[in-house]
């Protein structure tokens, strides 16, 4: 019995080298700041505004994860069978 899931050779292979791409910019750069802009108060048309500065990492491990399936899809994409 087999099950066909309609992917082409090239949809794996774009989305192998976007996961690749994504995965080791994240290597490169794990940090990154993100900026919220929030209404504090509001007296008629005097408004009091925030900016919350959030900081984000991405886990090492996902980064390595990103790589390797890219790499796997590149793969089964160069590998699949017409």
């Amino acid at each position: 019995m087999e099950i066909k899931l309609g992917l082409s050779k090239n949809f794996l292979m774009i989305f192998g080298a976007l996961l690749i791409i994504l995965g080791v910019t994240a290597l490169a750069i794990p940090h990154f700041t993100t900026q919220n802009t929030r209404d504090v108060a509001k007296v008629g048309d005097l408004k009091l505004q925030t900016q919350e500065n959030t900081f984000h990492t991405i886990p090492t491990p996902v980064s390595g994860v990103a790589v390797l399936l890219g790499v796997v899809l590149i793969g089964a994409g160069l590998y699949r069978r017409p």
